[in-house]
């Protein structure tokens, strides 16, 4: 009876773990229906801060704070960070600009000797990488938002009571106990940027642990104005002009051999980072897993 109970056991026990490899055996992960690497266009994102100083966004960088790109030292890093970028070998580079910027006509002019490179990120970090990997077309993807539109519509004034009302105290300056925290945050960034060397830095900015609580900043603050009338503010104007760069992005993109480089304000790319994290459609490679070949 005791060899006949345990050969039962041992007979059940060895039913339930083959149900149990069956079933999962039986679940397939997203990207097996997926992943087709070998034949997606690959995208880069860099971020980056705004090496003019433009103080145009919310948070402002104080005089004191700001690094001067074109000094020797600066100019040294900024060949450290080229080294690394050229590894991702990219043969299409788009840039924060609107097609009003003339960026193609600013890098002729830059090839043709009219003028020097100026202080900005495009002309150090784009122009340079185009003369790196000889391109001769740079993509300006940077979009309005529908808010933009609805502003300038024919039909406008029937929209400017609505918008002045939704976004009646949407000024990215609020002052609860967790936007004090971002301060401190943001305050930290620009320090480190004037203490260790641009590659350090942008890997820094870069990473997914930056990416996501800068991601965190827009949930918090003016977005809980009102019943919802944050969450459409943030809607109608920041997160939809960074749907329509991804869009844009999409428009460039012509070949499943595509090497993208996209150059953007870091503000964005919480937002970028989690449409090409989820997209199907491109192998997005992170900033800080470039490697040597």
């Amino acid at each position: 009876m005791k060899k006949s109970g345990l050969y039962l056991y041992l007979l059940g026990l060895m039913h339930v773990l083959s149900s149990n490899c069956l079933f999962a055996q039986s679940l397939k992960q997203p990207d097996e229906f997926f992943n087709t690497r070998d034949s997606l266009p690959k995208i880069f994102l860099v971020g980056t801060f705004h090496f003019e100083y433009y103080n145009l966004d919310a948070y402002k960088t104080d005089k004191e704070k700001q690094i001067d790109i074109l000094s020797p030292q600066k100019q040294n890093e900024l060949q450290e960070l080229l080294d690394y970028l050229s590894l991702y070998k990219p043969d299409k580079i788009a840039v924060e600009s609107k097609p009003a910027w003339n960026a193609q006509a600013k890098y002729r002019d830059y090839k043709s000797g009219k003028a020097p490179l100026s202080r900005d990120e495009i002309s150090q970090i784009a122009f340079r990488l185009m003369d790196r990997f000889h391109l001769d077309t740079i993509y300006s993807i940077d979009a309005g938002s529908i808010y933009d539109d609805m502003e300038i519509l024919k039909d406008s004034a029937v929209f400017h009571p609505y918008l002045d009302s939704l976004f009646k105290d949407y000024d990215f300056q609020s002052n609860d106990a967790v936007s004090k925290r971002y301060i401190n945050f943001y305050n930290y960034q620009t320090t480190l940027a004037t203490e260790i060397p641009l590659l350090k830095y942008f890997k820094y900015i870069n990473s997914d642990e930056i990416l996501k609580r800068n991601y965190g900043a827009y949930l918090t603050g003016d977005f809980k104005l009102g019943n919802n009338r944050g969450a459409d503010a943030l809607a109608m104007y920041w997160y939809d002009r960074n749907l329509r760069i991804f869009r844009n992005i999409q428009k460039i993109t012509t070949s499943p051999h595509d090497r993208i480089l996209v150059l953007f304000g870091s503000g964005h790319m919480s937002i970028l980072n989690q449409l090409f994290d989820c997209s199907p459609e491109y192998e997005y490679i992170k900033f800080n897993d470039l490697k040597k070949e």
